[in-house]
């Protein structure tokens, strides 16, 4: 059956789409239709579309933090790109769902305004950050969050308050409901636009000197434990697990939380050295990474 002749947008449709330049990670296989709705509206329609006809979707922000199966993903990918408008009222930022994330700190520091600096130069889309309740540098996207626009179940479009009970450690509420997020509403405070710059250069530049641009990856890929008494780059580094290849995909040499897709790997070779870091860790120390990486589309059982 021809999905893209049953659905009806005022975006873009390609069929048979690769994923494997929509994603940090240059890992993946082709979606069946790749969908770019023009604005809130015709991604509400496209979906109803979807949901009337029974045909599966997966919203795709960034693409960090994603391993898109070798098989590709089944339905509709509906990318959010074309959701980054932006509007500042006061110190409230509001930053579309589609925008990358280093975009909106870069926008927020030209306006003086100081609470994302945290997240320049980190790869990824506002959706996704507000998703995973980013964190890094001492900062979470929870400290400054304080409402979303939403699609809930329904499809109805809402406004969702931020309620700190329900955020964590790389933990967040839409992690938990079938929720797309539209917007985010950020409370940032007056801060100096000069100085705010320089510290984002300082951030951009420690992530350089880390290797986060070496090669594709998705950053961290194991999140960090407290409780495991050593950062998991650190407990991976003891493994002597530095440099660990499996066909492409390889540990890095400068950084053991750092997985890279060092030569066309497959998402199959990623998988099997994460799943290979885990156990070797596990049997030298007890202790069980949690990837931070997650495994979306057409796997294998």
């Amino acid at each position: 059956m021809n999905l893209k002749r049953k659905i009806n947008i005022r975006g873009t449709i390609r069929e048979d789409e690769p994923l494997i330049g929509y994603t940090s990670f240059r890992i993946g296989g082709k979606a069946d239709l790749f969908a770019e709705p023009s604005d809130e509206a015709d991604l509400a329609r496209l979906l109803k579309q979807l949901k009337d006809q029974s045909i599966p979707w997966f919203i795709l922000g960034g693409g960090a933090n994603l391993l898109v199966s070798d098989r590709g993903i089944r339905g509709v990918v509906i990318s959010m790109i074309n959701l980054d408008k932006v509007s500042l009222k006061d110190t409230t930022l509001t930053l579309g769902a589609g925008m990358p994330v280093s975009d909106g700190a870069a926008y927020a520091a030209d306006q003086g305004l100081e609470g994302l600096e945290f997240i320049y130069a980190m790869p990824g889309s506002v959706g996704g950050a507000l998703w995973m309740n980013a964190r890094c540098y001492g900062s979470e996207v929870a400290s400054v969050f304080k409402g979303a626009w939403i699609l809930d179940e329904k499809l109805e479009r809402r406004y969702i308050p931020c309620d700190r009970d329900q955020w964590d450690y790389k933990v967040s509420p839409f992690q938990k409901r079938e929720w797309i997020i539209l917007s985010g509403e950020f409370e940032l405070k007056h801060g100096d636009s000069t100085a705010l710059w320089s510290r984002m250069l300082e951030i951009r530049e420690d992530r350089e000197t880390k290797g986060h641009f070496n090669a594709p990856c998705g950053g961290s890929t194991f999140k960090n434990n407290r409780d495991f008494g050593a950062p998991s780059g650190k407990l991976i580094e003891d493994a002597g697990l530095k440099g660990m290849r499996i066909g492409g995909a390889a540990v890095s040499d400068w950084h053991g939380n750092i997985l890279i897709n060092e030569h066309d790997a497959s998402a199959l070779e990623m998988d099997e050295l994460i799943r290979l870091v885990q156990k070797r860790v596990h049997e030298m120390t007890g202790f069980l990474l949690e990837p931070e990486v997650l495994k979306v589309g057409d796997w294998e059982d």
